[in-house]
């Protein structure tokens, strides 16, 4: 059974990209929430593509949350417009209160910071740890490369075929936010009372 949709967690990079369709992006993603009546959390920042997700879903009247540690505060980075700006001590704070709050994600363009988050909730999917949808939103073939990775993981013996689909890939905002809305986990029970007995 799917979750029920009422918060998106959007992870995206703190600076807009060298191609403003990255920014284009994140600005009618940030308008497709809000006129879907959702909700956005987010890394809690005025700058790059953060900044224009937040002030677009603002914009066309969505609340957001955003969750920002203390120090990114302190270099005067968090948005001083959201709805709630969560401010909390540690990196890995910032991670497990986006999750917390949200019922799926959705990855758009950006650096390590972005890669790093989104594979922590794949991860945390893959263990059975919560049944929400993880989607990239891939703007102008940002994320193949990344998806023939995981392909060959899957070549590879490091990633069974199941969960591989864990991982989604969508063209528009409109289509990421239906395939978060359609998507049920595969089975990891058994999977993991396998790895136990190895």
């Amino acid at each position: 059974m799917s979750i029920e949709m009422k918060k998106v967690c959007v992870f995206c990079g703190a600076n807009p990209g060298t191609d403003p369709a990255f920014a284009e992006a994140a600005r009618a993603l940030g308008h497709e929430i809000a006129a879907r009546g959702l909700g956005l959390v987010y890394g809690g920042g005025k700058v790059g593509l953060m900044g224009v997700v937040a002030d677009a879903a603002l914009e066309a009247g969505a609340e957001v949350d955003g969750v920002i540690p203390e120090h990114l505060m302190q270099r005067e980075l968090g948005h001083g417009s959201v709805t709630r700006l969560h401010v909390v001590s540690s990196m890995h704070e910032r991670k497990a209160l986006m999750a917390k709050l949200s019922d799926g994600f959705v990855v758009l363009p950006g650096g390590f910071g972005t890669l790093e988050e989104a594979f922590e909730v794949l991860t945390w999917s893959q263990l059975g740890l919560h049944r929400k949808g993880t989607v990239f939103l891939d703007v102008k073939g940002y994320w193949s490369g990344l998806n023939d990775m995981l392909d060959g993981m899957v070549t590879a013996g490091f990633v069974r075929a199941e969960h591989r689909l864990l991982s989604l890939t969508a063209d528009s905002p409109a289509q990421s936010l239906d395939m978060l809305a359609a998507f049920r986990p595969p089975e990891v029970t058994r999977w993991i009372e396998r790895v136990a007995q190895a």
